[in-house]
């Protein structure tokens, strides 16, 4: 496969700059895998295709406010450092701006000294840098004083509140951007999703910068993807595997989510507990073990995401579904629009 079979047109303006408020009034297209009937409804109707005996699996991950804007300490030069990955109490891997001025040994500083970061080696899985910073205090505390929400490069405008990017039910922090499915849940969407028997099953990825990049392989098996940190409880795979055994469906929010279970499902479909890094890469003709269904927003042409889509649905399927999101005028990205798979 090339990567340029999973390319698509789509206009500028239809790349989402804002959440839909309320949250759940975002449109919601619904397709099945099965069919090629194709339902045009609102994420507030997504439990008319929820089953008691459900459960739908979501990412509790939270983001942290990772992109640091500060300047060289020798010259004063503007200097940008976009947090990926903890390593230890000082250690990160990051993406570092201007690349070429900020060679190993170079110091970084922000907030007038409060925080700074020695430059050491390059990370050749992600073009990025390890970085050491130094620091008085809680490290995070400063952060989230200091940090910046690291949107993506196709969202112009400014977040007024930081809670706008994070589902209502994120809890660990770790991620560099949200698992944006989840962006459309309200706490009283949940309620009523719980209500009807549905069970709501939290599993853990942080999310990488890498899962949204467009792939710069021409050939879509010469991609590597980077890894991320995932942990799946007992008793998630516990609950998991009883839902399954009696008939239900496991319903993953976001594609996260999928790579998540798909991690940890054994050919049987069998969920197992663990948690470390993945770097699966899920795209047309790797069987899908253990989700039967998947709720997702409109993905970025030539990406990993559209290839996992193209996996539940065929690659011209999903590819006609994203032409026929564009003549409706869905809203595509992080901030846009949702689709039903099932």
């Amino acid at each position: 496969m090339k990567t340029t079979d999973f390319d698509y047109v789509l206009p500028e303006e239809l790349i989402a700059q804002t959440p839909t408020e309320p949250r759940d009034h975002a449109r919601l297209l619904v397709t099945h895998m099965d069919s090629d009937v194709r339902e045009h409804r609102y994420f507030y109707d997504l439990p008319e295709y929820l089953h008691p005996g459900d459960a739908l699996v979501i990412n509790e991950t939270r983001v942290i406010p990772a992109r640091l804007l500060g300047v060289k300490s020798d010259t004063g030069v503007p200097v940008e450092v976009l947090l990926l990955r903890r390593e230890n109490a000082t250690d990160w891997e990051a993406l570092v701006r201007p690349g070429r001025r900020l060679k190993p040994g170079t110091v970084c500083e922000f907030g007038d000294g409060r925080l700074r970061c020695e430059i050491l080696e390059n990370v050749l899985e992600t073009g990025g840098r390890r970085v050491r910073f130094m620091y008085e205090g809680v490290f995070e505390e400063i952060l989230d004083q200091l940090g910046e929400m690291p949107l993506p490069p196709y969202i112009h405008e400014k977040l007024q509140d930081r809670e706008m990017y994070q589902t209502v039910y994120a809890r660990t922090e770790g991620s560099a951007a949200a698992p944006t499915a989840g962006l459309h849940f309200t706490p009283e969407l949940l309620d009523r999703i719980r209500s009807m028997g549905v069970t709501i099953v939290p599993v853990l990825l942080h999310v990488g910068l890498g899962t949204f990049r467009p792939v710069k392989e021409e050939d879509v098996e010469n991609h590597k993807m980077h890894s991320e940190f995932y942990a799946v409880s007992q008793e998630a795979a516990d609950t998991l595997n009883r839902i399954r055994k009696n008939g239900g469906r496991l319903v993953c929010v976001g594609t996260t989510s999928v790579r998540t279970i798909e991690t940890v499902a054994d050919d049987q479909g069998i969920i197992h507990a663990g948690s470390g890094e993945t770097a699966i890469f899920i795209k047309p003709g790797v069987r899908i073990k253990a989700v039967d269904a998947l709720i997702t927003n409109f993905h970025l042409p030539q990406s990993t995401l559209l290839m996992l889509v193209s996996a539940f649905l065929g690659r011209e399927k999903a590819l006609d579904i994203y032409r026929e999101a564009v003549e409706k005028r869905y809203r595509f990205f992080s901030f846009g629009d949702a689709m039903l798979i099932e």
